[in-house]
């Protein structure tokens, strides 16, 4: 009976281990069938979320150059328009100063022009006294007395003195307009108070309104500037 108890219990063992062995080589077979049906169906999902990630971050990347690109275009052209702003400010201050040194240039033409023209004007204001004096010393001669056909020694050497000044005054008043300086007589003109000095006036009903019909003293113009206005009576019938 002992014998047989250890016959079955030997049995025994051996169907246990027999069943062991069996389930461990089935077992890697079991697990082996769901790990690479999970490996197939996980790795394409790995591999799509990994090239989503890589694309997501190349458009990251691409996004920040072309941010780095836009906003490195932005400083250059502010940069630009800068520059252009500078340029056009000094543009206008170049043009400023050749207008302002074409405007000195003129200015100082006329000033010297000026001082040319009128250098003489204070000399210019003595001599005339002196051309006055001849001009009283001629009208102080009759023209009857130069008019008349019987001449004697007297009155024939009153009119070659007469004529002496007379040619004297000429080549004076011709040597002054030389120099610029002219005498003028504005008897039967208009009246201008810039060129004449009314020293009284009347009523003649045979002469115009407000024209000269006297000259009292002649007046002189330097350089188209008046010297010294003429003295004139001038015509008033209102």
């Amino acid at each position: 009976m002992l014998r047989q108890t250890i016959a079955n219990t030997s049995r025994a063992l051996r169907s246990t281990a027999r069943a062991g062995a069996q389930r461990q080589l089935a077992r890697p077979q079991f697990i082996q069938s769901p790990i690479a049906a999970a490996a197939r169906t996980v790795a394409p999902r790995v591999r799509w979320y990994s090239a989503e990630a890589e694309n997501k971050e190349a458009e990251t990347k691409n996004g920040e150059e072309k941010a780095a690109e836009e906003t490195e275009a932005t400083k250059l052209k502010k940069e630009l328009e800068a520059k252009e702003a500078e340029a056009r400010d000094w543009k206008d201050k170049c043009l400023r100063s050749v207008a302002d040194f074409r405007n000195l240039q003129d200015r100082m033409a006329r000033e010297m022009k000026a001082a040319r023209d009128f250098a003489i004007q204070k000399f210019a204001k003595d001599l005339v006294d002196s051309v006055d004096n001849f001009d009283r010393a001629l009208t102080m001669v009759p023209q009857e007395k130069l008019k008349s056909e019987e001449k004697s020694p007297h009155l024939s050497d009153l009119v070659n003195l007469y004529e002496g000044l007379k040619m004297t005054e000429n080549i004076l008043i011709e040597t002054l307009k030389k120099h610029g300086l002219e005498r003028y007589d504005p008897e039967g003109l208009p009246f201008d108070p810039n060129e004449h000095e009314a020293t009284f006036m009347t009523p003649m009903q045979d002469k115009e309104h407000n024209t000269v019909f006297h000259t009292q003293q002649k007046g002189f113009k330097l350089n188209g500037r008046i010297l010294r206005p003429a003295k004139v009576g001038v015509v008033k019938n209102r």
